[in-house]
């Protein structure tokens, strides 16, 4: 009787391991695919400021800073600059 229980235990747990397994993968994807968004509307961002032409000294420092502040962003997600 004990060894029927027992194989009944395992099974159960390795029903679970891979419900969690499981889980685990499809928490991942749905990282990943925000990863993915994110990084896509940085470089949507990126060109914006890119694009942007002006004579104004202050409006340029402003464009630089919001650029390397996307680009730094853009890092830590794994992104470099494509040339």
């Amino acid at each position: 009787m004990s060894k029927g229980w027992e194989s009944k235990s395992v099974e159960e747990q390795q029903s679970q391991a891979a419900a969690h397994k499981t889980a685990m993968t499809n928490n991942g994807d749905v990282d990943e695919a925000a990863r993915k968004r994110q990084r896509q509307a940085l470089e949507l961002q990126r060109e914006r400021v890119l694009s942007e032409r002006t004579s104004s000294p202050h409006r340029r420092t402003a464009l630089a800073n919001a650029l390397a502040d996307i680009e730094e962003k853009l890092a830590e997600l794994g992104w470099s600059i494509h040339l």
